[in-house]
């Protein structure tokens, strides 16, 4: 593809979702930028949240493991299963009871102020680093296809991309970003089955079937459970997708921000139903593409692995410009989908939960307020990532600052179970000091794990932090 056709087709791209933007922006308040006025139809949060779940980490990279680690993730996807029914069963009836907009003020209900601005705080470096890390992956390839043949920088791109977020996502926040997830999540699936088409053609496997061809490989082998030490052993996957899944949508602001935009506790609870159901299938349709092409790049002598594995054949020309196309479309969608909510997400937690703006202003000082937050996040996110490209270069290093942004997640998961599963009062200007000393304890044991237990932690480090912010919460529990 020429560049000038690449581009065409991204203006077009947005030009759609600015369109969406305009149709939802009408009558906006900070009610329809945080909550969607809770008029949501469920089915609409349900098909729009896979896209958002699957980024464009997820659209390049998970493709990209069949070849090393076989489908060992779908153990990690089947413990989704049963996270996603504690969200349903739990967490969701806590947070409509309690009629919340930041799902973090239930801390300062349960424990105290420290608790709540420490929870928030987590949860906005780590979205702040993720989201920052995944705008940076899609934003290099970008520049490789497009933007270096152009003679535009990186911080040009950018900017340009930060930018076309905050255009659409400005009025009416998560109301526009629920329909725009819809088409985003739309076209996402097309891409992988247009991928999947060509790839199959290709490799004349009509005959036989696509699904018969990927369960007679030996690289679609599921289950795991020779060596409990092995950090694909099922136990420890499917117990570890289980706390992924609670943490890292239930008490993840960006997710639950859509699921809290359904008119009722009844119909959030269908909307993750059918989630649960619908990402399990395009998690194996997602692992049986990277199977394909992994045969596709072996057979033709492809030198192409992990995160390259799909970007390079699609990009190549050699099966047509059909999958470039819709290549590229995916990964724009699969990116955006997941950072424009995170973008919604940080300015409501900041509003909400740091700066307490529905207690402390009148109505239209909180929408004016919301805004320049809204700014403040879209500049922030362009500095992160420019400190990726610029200061830090070394992708590796930028590779383990998003992993370490994960550690984030272990307090929140402390926090939440102490007050769910405990009736025990903390001293609650002491919670900080826990929520921090937990990651960095935990990350201590991950490195030397192997060498001090034989043990590899791998996707469990997440359990284990949790449990060392529980055993410090204790710790600190007032009599």
């Amino acid at each position: 593809m020429k560049p000038i056709h690449i581009l065409l087709l991204i203006a077009a791209y947005f030009g759609v979702l600015i369109l969406i933007s305009y149709f939802t922006g009408k009558n906006s308040s900070n009610d329809t930028f945080f909550k969607a006025n809770r008029q949501s139809p469920w089915y609409i949060v349900a098909f729009g949240m896979i896209g958002a779940s699957l980024s464009g980490v997820t659209f390049i990279s998970v493709p990209g493991w069949v070849e090393e680690s076989q489908f060992s993730y779908m153990q990690v996807v089947m413990g989704y299963v049963l996270g996603y029914l504690v969200i349903g069963t739990v967490l969701l009836p806590l947070y409509y009871r309690l009629n919340l907009t930041s799902i973090y003020t239930y801390l300062e209900d349960r424990f105290g102020n420290y608790a709540y601005k420490t929870g928030a705080s987590f949860f906005l470096l780590s979205r702040t680093v993720g989201a920052s890390f995944r705008l940076f992956l899609v934003a290099n390839v970008l520049q490789t296809i497009l933007f270096n043949e152009l003679g535009v920088p990186f911080w040009v791109t950018v900017i340009i991309t930060i930018l076309l977020i905050w255009l659409y996502t400005f009025k009416s926040g998560i109301k526009t970003i629920v329909w725009t997830d819809t088409l985003q999540t739309l076209f996402m699936l097309i891409a992988v089955g247009v991928a999947i088409y060509y790839v199959s053609d290709d490799l004349g496997i009509q005959e036989i079937g696509i699904f018969n061809y990927i369960m007679d490989s030996e690289l679609s082998k599921v289950f795991f459970f020779e060596d409990i030490k092995s950090g694909e052993y099922f136990w420890k996957q499917f117990i570890s997708g289980a706390f992924i899944a609670i943490v890292m949508t239930g008490l993840d602001q960006d997710m639950m921000q859509k699921n809290l935009t359904c008119r009722s506790l009844k119909d959030a609870q269908k909307n993750m139903f059918w989630f649960t159901i619908v990402l399990t299938i395009v998690n194996f349709i997602f692992l049986g593409l990277g199977l394909l092409l992994t045969q596709y790049a072996s057979l033709n002598g492809i030198d192409a692995h992990k995160d390259q594995l799909f970007p390079i054949i699609a990009i190549t020309g050699e099966l047509g410009i059909g999958i470039a196309i819709f290549f590229i479309l995916g990964l724009i969608a699969a990116a955006y989908s997941s950072a424009d909510s995170a973008l919604t997400s940080l300015t409501t937690s900041f509003s909400i939960d740091i700066l307490d703006i529905e207690k402390k202003y009148e109505e239209n000082d909180q929408v004016k307020i919301r805004k320049r937050i809204h700014i403040l996040f879209s500049v922030l996110l362009i500095l992160v990532i420019i400190t990726f490209k610029y200061i830090i270069k070394d992708e590796s290093v930028i590779a383990k600052l998003f992993v370490f942004a994960g550690y984030t997640y272990g307090p929140l998961l402390g926090l939440y179970a102490f007050g769910l599963f405990t009736k025990l009062k903390i001293k609650d200007k002491l919670s900080p000091v826990v929520a921090i000393a937990a990651p960095i304890l935990s990350y201590v044991i991950s490195v030397n794990s192997l060498a001090w237990f034989g043990f590899e932690f791998g996707f469990f480090i997440l359990i284990l932090n949790g449990f060392l912010t529980f055993l410090g919460l204790i710790l600190i529990h007032r009599k």
